[in-house]
Formats: structure tokens, sequence, C-alpha cells
């Protein structure tokens, strides 16, 4: 049930991704990278799991010096995530295989340069350093300019980002890259990806719903996605993203070879049409960035608080970290981002405050009892 798809073979070292190679499943050591042993620990899961390729955050010096330790303990494909300091790619590269930068978080940095001088100085240190390159475009993190241009219509803004980074890859002479598209909406990541791949089809797909949250509900978004994405011959390599005990991260390694397996043997499971009805909790599926592991039992304890909530089409967002979390919240009618100490909570994009880890559960209810109360009845 999954067609031959028309994309070009890239390299990740010696994994072969698009075209006629099996689709490669992915993860994220969910740990902070400076944290040795926590990381370590992290890519023993994935690789015991079987990931093909394991993604490593940095954010920081600290991360950096850490993460030439771990390629040295490991021989596990590793792939870095540069956040929001894409000079970093220069220090890095040498310690994997593949690199991913967010073309919304370009504009943040020196600001006196070039979208185009940026993206030429990424594509020369993977040039240098063997290494492919993924163009990672969060839904939740759009340059502004793509805003701007699109204001009513998020899916053509997304997508018109990748292909303007795609032309301007290719420009500089580099196909050894990869494009993901991502959302926490399903539907928003099926219709972006179908439309990128209609212009571009010779392009390797990462898929993914970001942030798809706890299982099953995490499973069920993923496998929305999915399902209709694979069986059109869309998507090269992917990642389950959901929140779980960090001794559970593997888990994601084999729900996406089950979900691949079934759509290959042609077993779709229906979507009641009301699944998108009443509370829609989103949690990210914690990461690196991730400041206190008490974001992953914050995350329960509010699906488990909000139960009382859930005829109510209102959307919840608990995100772990600062780089995230602060614009991926903005969507949601109640945000959480957590911090070391402290959660912020947002109604909107407007910021409530910031609340201890004891407190935020009791500040939560407050404002969703009066969002329920201000409702029509």
């Amino acid at each position: 049930m999954i067609p031959p798809r028309k994309t070009r073979t890239i390299r990740i070292r010696d994994l072969e991704v698009g075209g006629a190679a099996p689709i490669a499943v992915q993860s994220m050591a969910a740990t902070r990278t400076r944290d040795l042993e926590a990381t370590a620990r992290q890519i023993r899961i994935l690789s015991a799991a079987g990931a093909d390729l394991i993604r490593i955050a940095v954010d920081s010096k600290e991360d950096v010096a850490a993460l030439a330790k771990l390629r040295a303990a490991t021989d596990a494909r590793l792939s870095v995530d540069l956040q929001e300091n894409y000079r970093l790619a220069e220090t890095v590269a040498p310690f994997v295989d593949k690199v991913r930068y967010n073309p919304g978080h370009l504009h943040h940095h020196e600001k006196h340069k070039s979208v185009h001088d940026k993206v030429a100085f990424l594509v020369g240190v993977a040039q240098k350093n063997d290494c492919a390159l993924r163009i990672g475009i969060n839904a939740g993190s759009i340059a502004p300019e793509y805003d701007a241009r699109f204001p009513d219509d998020h899916v053509s803004a997304i997508v018109a980002c990748a292909i303007d980074h795609c032309a301007l890859v290719d420009g500089l002479g580099f196909t050894n890259y990869v494009v993901s598209i991502k959302d926490s909406d399903p539907r928003l990541v099926i219709d972006a990806n179908t439309k990128f791949a209609a212009e571009r089809p010779d392009v390797p797909i990462h898929l993914g719903v970001t942030e798809a949250g706890m299982p099953p509900e995490g499973i069920i978004k993923t496998r929305i996605a999915f399902e209709q994405l694979l069986s059109r011959g869309i998507g090269d390599t992917l990642r389950v993203s959901l929140t779980l005990p960090f001794d559970d991260k593997g888990r994601e390694i084999e729900v996406g070879r089950e979900l691949i397996h079934d759509i290959e043997n042609g077993r779709f499971r229906s979507v009641p049409p009301n699944f998108f009805d009443g509370l829609n909790i989103i949690a990210c599926p914690s990461c690196s960035r991730v400041e206190n592991e008490r974001f992953i039992e914050l995350a329960e304890d509010v699906k488990r608080m909000t139960a009382y909530a859930k005829e109510h089409d209102l959307t919840i967002a608990v995100m772990g970290c600062r780089v995230n979390g602060p614009g991926e919240t903005d969507d949601a009618d109640l945000g959480l981002w957590c911090g070391p100490n402290f959660v912020n909570l947002k109604r909107g994009e407007a910021d409530v405050g910031a609340f201890s880890y004891d407190d935020i559960l009791g500040k939560l209810k407050a404002e969703l009892d009066a969002l329920i109360a201000a409702r029509p009845r």
C-alpha cells in the first residue's frame, strides 16, 4: 500500500534515504546533551530499539563539548539540532552525520547578514564535513516574512518557506538534504507535505507530527498523518514524537516501525469523525532542551486534571522548553512552557505568569474554568 517514491536518494553516512531505500525511522535524545551519562543512556536505548538515526540538540558550548565525547563513545548515526544558533554548525559538524537547521530561527542572530549567506555557511560546513542537511520547518516557528506574505494561509506560508530554502541550497550546488514540515495538527501536516511534494517531488521528506503528545492520542494523531502520506508515496524517513518517560523513548522507534508495517500491509484504522472534537491536549515529546524532567509528569497531571473538561472544544499545550515553548503555545487556548524551576502559563498569546511546579495545576484549572464559564451555554 506504499507506492514507489519519486524522491532522489541521499546519504547520511552509510544510510540511504529516499528513492527505493527503506523508510528510515529515527528519534531524538530526550535528555540535556551536557548530561553525558543520561544522554549516553538515551543513545543506547534508541540504538537497541533499532533507530536508524539519533538526533541530539546543541544550544551551548557545554553541549558541543558533550557531543564530542558522545561521538567518541558510540558508532550510532547522529544528527544534530542547531536550535537558534546556526553558527554552532561549524563546531559540531565533525561529530555528526547530519545537521538540522530551522529556517524560522535564522533571523534571530546576526541580523546584518542575509538568509542566503547564513544558508551558504551551513551548506559549506555540511560539504566540508560530509554531512547531510535537514531543512526543518516547524509550523510554530515560521519566519516572520512568510507570515506577512501569507497572513491568512498558514499552509502556503510554511510550504513557501520550504520551497525557498530548497532553492537556496540547490543554488549552492548541494543536493544531500531532506525537508521536514511539521505541526501538532496531523491535518496541517498532511496538507503541507502533500502540497510540498507536488512542488518538489525530487526532495526526500522527513515526516512527523510534532508535539503529538502522550499515548494513545499521540500515536493516533501520528497514524492519521502517516497513513494519509505514506499511502501517497510521500515520506522517506520519519519520527514518532511521543511524550514518554526517558527510559521508554525506544517506544518511538517501535511505534514507527509498527505504523510502516501496518500501512505496507493495508492495515488502516478508521478515525472517528469526532476525534478532533472536545478538549485537545498537545505536548512535546521531550528532548535535550527540557530543563526539568518534571515536565513529563506535569503533562500527565494536566491530562488527568482536565478530564472533566473533555467535552469542550479547547486546546491546552504543554511544552518542555524555552526554545519552542513561547511560540508554539500561541495558538492554544491555554499554554504551559516549562523552565528549570517555574512553569510559564499563557492564555492565547498573553502571558498569565510564571508559577512553581507545585502551584501550576491550580492556576491552570482556574484559567480553564474561566474560559469554560465565558462560553455561551
